[in-house]
C-alpha cells in the first residue's frame, strides 16, 4: 500500500468498508465518495489509480460504473 497516495488509500479503505469485495457487491463512485468523505474529483482520480495498479476493478454498467477491490 506504500505506492498509494493518501487520498487513494482513503478511497481504497472506503471501498473495503462498504464491503465491495466482489463483482456482485459493486459500489458506485457516489457511494464511495460519501464513505470516504472526499470530493468527486479526488474519488475519480483515486479509483483510476486503484484500477491501474491492480487494487480495484471497474465494471461498466448501464447507469454508472461499479467498483470493487481485488487486493
Amino acid at each position: 500500500m506504500a505506492d498509494l497516495a493518501p487520498n487513494t488509500q482513503k478511497v481504497y479503505e472506503a471501498i473495503k468498508k462498504l464491503g465491495a469485495t466482489s463483482e456482485d457487491k459493486l459500489k458506485t463512485a457516489d457511494d464511495i465518495m460519501k464513505a470516504a468523505g472526499v470530493g468527486k474529483a479526488i474519488v475519480t482520480a483515486a479509483l483510476q489509480d486503484l484500477v491501474n495498479k491492480g487494487y480495484a476493478k471497474r465494471v461498466a454498467r448501464q447507469k454508472s460504473a461499479g467498483y470493487y477491490v481485488i487486493k
